[in-house]
């Protein structure tokens, strides 16, 4: 028994990885699909020789993952660049300065919008007082399966006189000119990782409106010291980014992965649970460690949480952020 189960993870482990360098070539090799060809068929062809020619099975493993060992070690030398051609609406990177309380932001996405790939690009330096945070707010956004969520960061901001303002970053991927998202391609390196800064009326409106998204938002359990803390770490990596650009990645580095890593340093995140990949359910995980509002039975509050609705018929003028949270709180 021990026997077959040890010679079933062997073929396993040696068919994955043989699979994965095989896309990784093809991929995010050559360009020229011959010699990507080439190369893959090298790989599965010296493979195949090893396993019927060299025994013992040891000997033929050792020598097998000469060739996987390899290509990792090319793959990881693949350098991500902020200097392409890029889409507009990823055109230019965010970047900040912080002087006492004040946050100073330079380009803020403000687009507007009049179809998903009909708008106005406005990219506007906004200042902000660190001290006037008052809250931190998850968005949840489905584009088709549930099992999997886009997730959108939101700040509020409140000063002495009540009036609240709102910041949202979404962590993206970067995409060039002719380019669009492949969930597929997300887990090589074909696209830079990229931290949206914008006007909820541009990022969240966007999905809601003009994309036909379902959008679910729900205010987080966050001190307004910790949401202070969590803002200030997302502006050193996106400041970082601008000298020293980083490979987006469907698994170790996304929307989600990336955003638990920044609260995690107030303590935020919890445990490794399965719902931070497959984080169409990153709500119901929310609800079960009190990260959420949890005095509604889940479903009622997660019915209320749905804004999509109400952000269509918001309009998009300064009460835009109020309107949709009618009826969160």
């Amino acid at each position: 028994m021990f026997r077959a189960l040890n010679y079933l993870i062997t073929v396993s482990a040696v068919a994955a990885s043989l699979i994965w360098c095989v896309a990784a070539i093809w991929i995010d090799g050559p360009s020229s699909r011959v010699l990507a060809g080439v190369f893959a068929g090298s790989l599965i062809i010296g493979a195949l020789r090893c396993f019927t020619t060299v025994r013992p099975i040891g000997r033929a493993l050792i020598l097998y993952a000469v060739g996987p060992a390899f290509v990792l070690a090319w793959w990881l030398s693949l350098s991500p660049s902020n200097d392409r051609l890029w889409l507009p609406d990823v055109a230019e990177l965010s970047s900040a300065t912080i002087d006492g309380d004040q946050l100073t932001i330079s380009n803020v996405r403000n687009f507007h919008y009049r179809s998903e790939t009909d708008y106005d690009v406005h990219w506007e330096t906004r200042t902000y007082d660190v001290a006037d945070i008052k809250g931190l707010d998850l968005y949840l956004i489905y584009w088709g399966p549930t099992k999997i969520a886009h997730t959108i960061l939101s700040w509020e901001f409140e000063d002495d006189a009540g009036d609240r303002k709102y910041l949202a970053i979404s962590i993206e991927t970067r995409k060039e000119a002719g380019e669009s998202y492949s969930a597929l391609l997300g887990f090589f390196r074909q696209y830079e990782l990229y931290y949206v800064v914008a006007d909820e009326r541009d990022v969240i409106a966007l999905r809601a409106n003009y994309r036909g998204e379902e959008v679910y938002l729900y205010r987080l359990n966050r001190s307004p010291e910790d949401a202070r803390a969590i803002l200030l770490d997302y502006f050193e990596e996106i400041n970082r980014l601008t000298k020293a650009p980083a490979w987006y990645n469907a698994v170790t580095h996304n929307c989600t992965t990336a955003a638990r890593k920044h609260t995690m340093i107030v303590g935020g995140g919890g445990p490794w649970d399965w719902r931070f990949l497959l984080n169409g359910s990153l709500d119901e995980l929310g609800y079960e460690r009190g990260a959420i509002r949890s005095d509604l039975p889940f479903e009622e509050l997660r019915a209320a949480s749905n804004i999509t609705e109400r952000s269509k018929n918001a309009g998009l003028g300064t009460d835009y952020s109020d309107v949709i949270r009618q009826h969160i709180d």
